[in-house]
């Protein structure tokens, strides 16, 4: 796609009143991508979903990681990159010394964008070992322009716990449930709120878990409605859904 000539036609046909304003928006919101022959980096993302392109790490090579963020920098500045190892934030770090690395989360990011929203999410683990996956949808809340609130370690084997969070679920927006081994939390919560809950299966537990399959299973087959399940271990998508909701 030669998106210099698809723009040129697009403004020639404004100007000459062939197409409205609103048409021409709808047109070049789709427009352009950068092609890096190993990578298509999608620039017009933001005016499409209200989010630039983010970037998944695993599987890349570090140098092709740094030729996508150079464009994204040249262009927006947006950086938000997921399932990044330290020796990846140090590689890149020493061109754009302007990077933030969580290491919990594996997100590399250069800053936060202020709540847009007095609407909270709230965030909760079932225990201490699902942090890792709940601090990936926590910055990509955070960096979504989102206020957060966690509550971790409040798993169905000491419920108690949970109830001591419960005017932190009722003023909540958006729940997010992060849970491994049976992943039973999700329908405790789900019914005990009216807010929709994004339920998150970890990887977290003993063989008969099946690194996930268990607790996205159960959480499937919740019977308290009202509730959505992303992917094993997929914080990542918590977050951006319930950004989405949040908006």
């Amino acid at each position: 796609m030669d998106s210099r000539k698809s723009i040129r036609r697009i403004l020639r046909d404004l100007s000459a009143n062939k197409i409205t304003p609103a048409q021409a928006f709808e047109t070049l919101k789709n427009l352009p991508y950068k092609d890096l022959k190993f990578a298509k980096l999608d620039h017009h993302r933001l005016l499409r979903k209200g989010f630039g392109e983010v970037v998944y790490c695993e599987g890349k090579s570090p140098a092709h990681v740094k030729e996508i963020l150079k464009e994204i920098v040249k262009r927006n500045g947006q950086v938000f990159l997921t399932r990044a190892n330290k020796d990846l934030f140090e590689y890149l770090k020493e061109g754009f010394g302007f990077l933030k690395y969580n290491e919990l989360a594996r997100i590399i990011y250069a800053k936060k964008e202020k709540p847009k929203s007095k609407k909270t999410v709230l965030i909760l683990t079932a225990g201490t070992s699902d942090i890792p996956v709940a601090e990936e949808a926590r910055l990509t809340l955070e960096l979504m322009g989102n206020k957060v609130k966690v509550g971790y370690d409040v798993g169905v084997a000491g419920i108690h716990r949970l109830f001591d969070r419960m005017r932190d679920i009722s003023r909540a927006n958006v729940i997010i449930v992060v849970a491994g081994m049976e992943g039973a939390l999700a329908s405790v919560v789900a019914g005990l709120t009216e807010r929709p809950v994004i339920a998150v299966p970890t990887s977290v537990g003993y063989g008969s878990s099946f690194k996930g399959v268990a607790p996205l299973l159960t959480m499937m087959n919740c019977c308290s409605p009202g509730v959505t399940v992303v992917n094993i271990d997929n914080g990542f998508g918590a977050g951006y859904f319930a950004s989405l909701i949040n908006k």
